[in-house]
């Protein structure tokens, strides 16, 4: 299994040593956990982007299936966008920058909760969204996810999820130069925040475990991104209406994330289930990566 996962997402040889240290004991951790109630089981994985939970959750996800015989649903927040008819009504009805997916504010969260509610009560036959980011639209309806039987284990990823709104004090001033020049007023990144309180914190609670990927430091953002994007690309060659990024958009895109990938680092981390520390090459230390820059 571990073979041919590593060979399907062209990962070097040393990935074997990250599962057999890292993802194994902690697929273990969440399959102990699951049998304890033997109820649908909720794992919220945070980290920003580019940081490998795509990868981790997929790897759990197939080594439950073949060692415990398990449903197993992987889920990311990223595929609850709004569509981009909906992001630019809000980007007239509230601020422009929220014509950008990213952040709180800019998922169908009504959707989300209800997708979250029928895993629990284990209701099947529905569909759960895909979106496809090289179009930046959902992907049609017939490429979701179908749920046919009831699912054991729910892995839900997103670079937001399980983060903390923030006070008043930390919104006051711009934390870059894309808030600095079209949020000066604080109006868009308010916004964010109080649907990441109102709307994102109170599904929080639905999770049963929490893991946080953490970056040593904002800047590998960028170089962990436009990697994304880079394969993104290959994907998708000869697409037409190509949403794909160049490295200046991705630098310009990632500025959107910062203020929430930074915080956090200060927020979930305190309170998650298991922490994995990456240094700048994304590999799992095990202490904190000290932050140089």
């Amino acid at each position: 299994m571990l073979s041919a996962f590593i060979a399907h997402h062209k990962l070097p040889k040393e990935f074997g040593h990250t599962v057999k240290q890292y993802y194994r004991p902690l697929a273990d951790r969440i399959y102990r956990q699951f049998k304890k109630n033997n109820t649908p089981y909720f794992v919220g994985i945070n980290g920003c982007q580019g940081s490998g939970k795509s990868t981790l959750t997929d790897f759990i996800a197939e080594y439950l299936i073949a060692k415990y015989q398990l449903n197993v649903v992987v889920m990311s927040l990223d595929d609850f966008y709004l569509t981009g008819d909906k992001r630019n009504k809000l980007a007239h009805d509230v601020h422009p920058l929220l014509a950008t997916r990213g952040v709180p504010g800019t998922h169908d969260v009504v959707a989300l909760e209800q997708v979250l509610d029928q895993l629990n009560t284990q209701k099947t036959d529905f569909l759960i969204p895909k979106f496809n980011k090289a179009t930046d639209e959902p992907f049609p309806k017939e490429q979701w996810t179908v749920i046919e039987k009831n699912v054991d284990i729910i892995l839900l990823e997103g670079w937001c999820w399980g983060v903390t709104p923030q006070t008043q004090a930390q919104l006051k001033s711009p934390i870059n130069e894309l808030e600095l020049q079209h949020d000066a007023n604080g109006q868009w990144r308010n916004y964010v925040n109080e649907q990441l309180k109102k709307a994102y914190a109170p599904l929080y609670k639905k999770m049963d475990f929490w893991l946080a990927l953490q970056a040593p430091s904002f800047d590998c953002v960028y170089k962990w991104r436009l990697e994304q994007e880079q394969k993104l690309q290959v994907r998708n060659i000869g697409l037409v209406n190509s949403k794909v990024m160049t490295p200046e958009e991705i630098l310009n895109f990632t500025q959107y994330f910062q203020r929430l990938s930074v915080q956090s680092c200060t927020s979930i981390s305190q309170s998650a289930d298991a922490i994995f520390y990456l240094n700048y090459a994304r590999q799992i230390t095990e202490k904190p990566v000290k932050d140089e820059q």
